[in-house]
């Protein structure tokens, strides 16, 4: 019987295998989580940008991880239910130890956070305090489960409840993010538009680069095209040719068709926060033309003193 009470190396995988796969569902779930609530209540910074926000990675390590980690679980369940004895090995209370450490290292984190954030007087808006929510109530459900393992009071009913509240806030979050965030066909679109702003920036660049070297505008993208290394000034989308339009010596408009509104509005960072020169990338849906100034101060080659 001692023998067949030793850990295996069967024992010795499943264990690991259930515990890498919870560490990587606790990861993924609270960088859904994260994605969602910066979505739903964008932070406010000196610089606005376009958000590159995807769920597509979280939400694809959970739909696979989820059930590999309930199996694991299963499986140990049922060797513990032939050799009680196994939940005393060593590999389990490394395990079973290791996470409630770093489960009640991350709770103690979480509260001293919001109490320095408090303490300090700054704002504490809606957005971290839901962040703060979500990694208490994740890390303490964890901590709850390997501290009922450890005391040796989770029974098959406590695992039940446990697999179906995870099965709840698992489906819920990839529920919530597709809620906030949109469909795959929604995320496409985004992905569309991040392209065309990436686009219009190179294309911008290199106009730039056209009137230092020239002294004036060019006419046509054509121009551009000549004296840049590369540029991409045909729509991936729809696969027309970005417009540009010269208005005057120094200021012209570069032309694209969105999808959707940028993740961040305009509207929300104040204009006396941007730095000079700072140009915005932020959008509506539909055709939407970026006025572009250039400054020729800043490329007048100075008069040398005799």
């Amino acid at each position: 019987m001692e023998s067949q009470t030793k850990t295996s190396a069967k024992d010795f995988f499943i264990n690991l295998g259930g515990v890498v796969a919870l560490y990587t569902l606790v990861v993924s779930l609270l960088s859904l989580l994260f994605t969602v609530i910066n979505t739903a209540y964008p932070q406010v910074s000196v610089y606005e940008f376009i958000s590159s926000a995807s769920i597509s990675w979280p939400v694809a390590t959970l739909v696979i991880f989820f059930p590999i980690f309930i199996f694991l679980m299963w499986l140990l369940e049922q060797d513990y239910k032939v050799f009680p004895e196994k939940q005393g090995s060593g590999i389990h209370k490394w395990i079973t130890y290791i996470t409630l450490f770093l489960a009640g290292l991350t709770l103690a984190c979480d509260l001293i956070t919001v109490l320095y954030y408090f303490l300090d007087g700054q704002e504490l808006t809606t957005g971290f305090l839901l962040k703060v929510l979500a990694i208490f109530l994740v890390a303490g459900g964890v901590f709850s489960y390997y501290l009922y393992d450890a005391l040796g009071k989770l029974n098959t009913k406590k695992r039940n409840t446990y697999r179906i509240i995870a099965a709840v806030v698992v489906l819920g979050s990839i529920v919530l993010g597709f809620a906030v965030l949109g469909s795959p066909a929604t995320q496409r679109l985004y992905k569309y538009d991040e392209q065309k702003v990436v686009d219009l920036q190179n294309i911008n660049s290199e106009i730039i680069n056209f009137y230092a070297t020239k002294g004036a505008l060019p006419t046509t993208l054509e121009e551009v095209q000549a004296t840049a290394y590369y540029i991409e000034v045909t729509d991936s989308q729809t696969k027309l040719p970005y417009k540009y339009e010269k208005m005057s010596t120094a200021t012209y408009n570069l032309c694209a068709e969105f999808n959707k509104d940028s993740r961040v509005n305009s509207s929300e960072a104040s204009s006396l926060t941007r730095p000079v020169g700072y140009v915005s990338w932020t959008h509506p849906a539909g055709e939407y033309c970026f006025e572009q100034t250039i400054n020729p101060n800043l490329y007048t080659k100075p008069t040398p003193i005799r």
